[in-house]
């Protein structure tokens, strides 16, 4: 005992530096003559700090504004089976639609401006139209040039990566557990170092990428990386295995944990993807129990 006192005394701005992230799950989104969401798979947030939920029930994808009061359904029964979400710095909307095979461009208004891929033809290249299709893409990320990062994770294991119009420029990673390898690449994301970060989901790793696809290091001993966010104060992750949400460093080390199995608030079922507000609000998609978790700090 006297030693333990005597190692607070002396290292007190050791335990006091400890995070704590205590947080709690609030009820959010107000969906008038809407039957609810379905399996929530994506979420992200536009500079108007609106909400973008997609989900695999009637009206996909969905606006909410601030508030988290509905304002629009985009894209109406044009999708098969909701994934992927992003959107990029001028307010883009992206999705990946895994039972399609493709990727798609919605701009502000809504309005679908670009696809990569080809509808419902899986595969890796296109002889007739010298284009690369996907398997089951899982997610997209666009890096500070307006590059295109595809996660074509489901049957492909691999990056694609495209120029800001679209324009094929190479892919990177096969199948496999060693480095620059994949067992489906699940989300991927741009960090603050303009570095690529991909949740090599059944490795149970992230590994780390330059922008041209040159391997970095990896970030293991985490958990089951699903999805991922960048925020001013590191990396926020869902551990879909495991059923919480991980605050990492920029080194990929584990800070804190929020979470735990279950149907109440501030209990997941399989946790899929996740992002922050500029006010620091969590949005987390908790994907068998059909919800969405605004989490806020208490």
């Amino acid at each position: 005992m006297k030693k333990i006192i005597l190692f607070l005394l002396i290292f007190p701005k050791i335990i006091s530096a400890q995070p704590e992230w205590n947080l709690q799950s609030i009820d959010f989104f107000n969906m008038p003559g809407l039957s609810g969401f379905g399996e929530t798979m994506g979420v992200a947030v536009n500079s108007k700090q609106h909400i973008f939920v997609f989900h695999r029930g009637p009206g996909n994808l969905i606006e909410f504004d601030f508030n988290g009061n509905y304002v629009r359904t985009i894209g109406e029964g044009f999708f098969k089976k909701a994934h992927g979400l992003r959107i990029d710095a001028e307010d883009n909307i992206w999705i990946t639609d895994n039972e399609q095979h493709i990727v798609l461009r919605f701009n502000p208004d809504g309005q679908r401006d670009l696809i990569l891929g080809r509808i419902n033809r899986p595969g890796e290249w296109d002889d007739v139209y010298n284009i690369p299709l996907f398997n089951g893409p899982a997610d997209v990320a666009i890096d500070n040039d307006g590059n295109i990062f595809v996660a074509d994770g489901y049957g492909n294991s691999r990056i694609v990566k495209f120029d800001k119009n679209g324009n094929f420029i190479k892919t990177w990673g096969v199948k496999g557990s060693g480095k620059g390898e994949f067992n489906l690449p699940h989300n991927i994301v741009v960090d603050n170092q303009n570095r690529i970060l991909v949740a090599d989901r059944e490795n149970k790793r992230i590994q780390v990428f330059t922008t041209n696809g040159e391997f970095i290091k990896i970030w293991d001993d985490i958990g089951s990386p699903y999805g991922l966010c960048v925020g001013d104060n590191g990396i926020y992750m869902t551990d879909g295995l495991n059923n919480h949400i991980a605050w990492l460093d920029e080194a990929g080390k584990i800070i804190d944990h929020f979470g735990d199995s279950g149907r109440a608030q501030g209990q997941f079922l399989m946790p899929h993807a996740i992002t922050i507000d500029q006010q620091g609000r969590i949005f987390v998609t908790d994907t068998h129990n059909w919800r969405v978790h605004c989490l806020v700090m208490h």
